[in-house]
């Protein structure tokens, strides 16, 4: 229950969402598919989160990671912390929280300081997902947000299609092979023509 309450606040955030159940499952998604970041119980079937997070960190994979439990111990959060977790949230919590430190140490990961994505007078505010172009509101369906957000936060770097879908979509579902494309097409009539490069072979770049 806990698990379908959290995926629904978090896709009402903008996020798309993978979930786990088991230790198995989440060992085995985390290495076939790259994320903004993992929200990590640590009471998990077949093992502890704990596992999962030191599997994480010993082939160095730097993804960042937000432990939530129902252990409130210092002891607990201190073994979270040293086995490579970013941050600790003790249940019960609100989910504004939750999204709030989610989207602070994916920014942290990224050497972030500021909490708004900008470029060429488009700013996007991710705590309240409001985008403006030059200090005007520009509305945006959830997919050409996510787009547009998963192309920010690699600013100056080409995206694949394949990068996108998955930070648009999650990992579930085939697409059809423009999906992407519509949706950078629909960004460019919104943001500017130029504001969204194609890099021919690979994907979709912003500066």
């Amino acid at each position: 229950m806990l698990g379908d309450a959290l995926a629904e606040a978090l896709a009402g955030d903008g996020w798309a969402v993978d979930r786990a159940r088991d230790v198995a499952q989440a060992r085995l998604a985390l290495v076939e598919h790259g994320y903004a970041a993992v929200l990590l119980d640590l009471g998990l079937p077949q093992g502890s989160g704990l596992d999962v997070l030191r599997a994480m960190r010993q082939r160095y994979d730097p993804t960042p990671v937000l432990i939530i439990t129902a252990r409130d111990q210092l002891s607990d959060r201190i073994s979270g912390l040293d086995a490579g977790a970013d941050d600790y949230l003790v249940k019960p919590f609100q989910s504004d929280e939750l999204c709030a430190r989610l989207r602070a140490v994916v920014r942290r990961s990224q050497g972030r300081v500021t909490p708004a994505l900008e470029w060429q007078g488009v700013r996007v505010d991710p705590a309240s997902r409001n985008v403006e172009r030059d200090g005007v509101a520009v509305r945006l369906g959830a997919h050409e947000y996510r787009t547009l957000v998963a192309l920010l936060e690699r600013r100056g770097r080409a995206v694949s299609r394949e990068a996108l879908e998955a930070q648009v979509y999650g990992g579930g579902g085939t697409l059809e092979s423009n999906t992407i494309a519509v949706y950078v097409h629909q960004l460019r009539r919104k943001l500017g023509d130029d504001f969204i490069v194609t890099v021919h072979g690979i994907g979709y770049r912003i500066g």
